[in-house]
């Protein structure tokens, strides 16, 4: 049986990456690899996020994404947009509503109401 472990980000600072997650996520940075090319966040609930050095950042949507979730959904995205995360799009299917942003190197995230 599979369990996932981390999820990895492609960016071009990983170190501002991780440490951005790290506060929106309640984390911590882990030390780095290969001198901060490949950056570690540990957070208490869910997968490590691995944030990975890439000469060019994929165009377009990128095609794994994080969906997180908040007891407050609205007042979780007016803070991330105060910490620099850009609002994308807003969705509702069948009584289900979420919240598209992107964190500061414009990879994308969902922001949905716990239930």
């Amino acid at each position: 049986m599979l369990r996932i472990e981390m999820v990895t980000i492609d960016c071009r600072d990983p170190r501002a990456l991780a440490e951005w997650w790290a506060r929106q996520l309640g984390g911590r940075v882990l030390e780095g690899f290969e001198g901060d090319d490949y950056v570690l966040v540990a957070t208490e609930h869910g997968p490590r996020l691995g944030f990975q050095r890439v000469a060019e950042p994929t165009p377009g949507k990128n095609r794994v994404h994080l969906d997180v979730t908040a007891p407050d959904r609205d007042h979780e995205v007016e803070r991330l947009l105060a910490e620099g995360a850009l609002e994308v799009a807003r969705h509702e299917v069948g009584g289900f509503t979420w919240v598209v942003l992107s964190d500061p190197e414009g990879n994308q995230f969902c922001v949905s109401q716990a239930h």
